[in-house]
């Protein structure tokens, strides 16, 4: 009997179990729909924000890989000269002149190359982070 009595009890309580399940889907829901328009929308705009926050830093990147291909030309042609200006010098005193004022002028070029890259760089910081400062002028409240 107490077999029996517990399966009952059981029944009984899965029985309740499913009438307050029927109960809660019944529900209508208070909270706002949200349409499939809008989040095509959303969709879309969070597409053209990722789009446009790499078109700067790529513009970046490809001026900095123009500047090393630059940089790296003339310090062939440079050295090139030096080498055959070498080669031609007729004294001492004519290779010393000629290994010095390459050295200056490599010196002069390395200082400007350094500084356009410095500059190109810090332009790449800035560039990467736009999208993030107009995203959070966007979520930051105004006071």
């Amino acid at each position: 009997m107490g077999c029996i009595a517990r399966t009952l009890q059981q029944r009984t309580k899965s029985i309740h179990t499913l009438a307050m399940v029927k109960r809660r889907t019944t529900r209508k829901r208070k909270g706002p729909t949200v349409k499939l328009d809008d989040m095509q929308k959303t969709a879309n705009a969070n597409v053209d924000a990722m789009t446009h926050s790499f078109e700067g830093p790529t513009k970046v990147t490809q001026a900095i890989a123009s500047q090393f291909a630059d940089y790296s030309k003339r310090s062939l042609e440079q050295g090139t000269k030096t080498i055959e200006n070498l080669l031609g010098a007729r004294s001492l005193d004519k290779a010393i002149e000629v290994q010095t004022e390459y050295a200056r002028a490599a010196y002069e070029d390395y200082v400007s190359h350094a500084t356009k890259l410095g500059e190109l760089y810090a332009d790449l910081a800035t560039e990467t982070f736009k999208s993030y400062q107009d995203f959070v002028a966007k979520v930051t409240p105004v006071r």
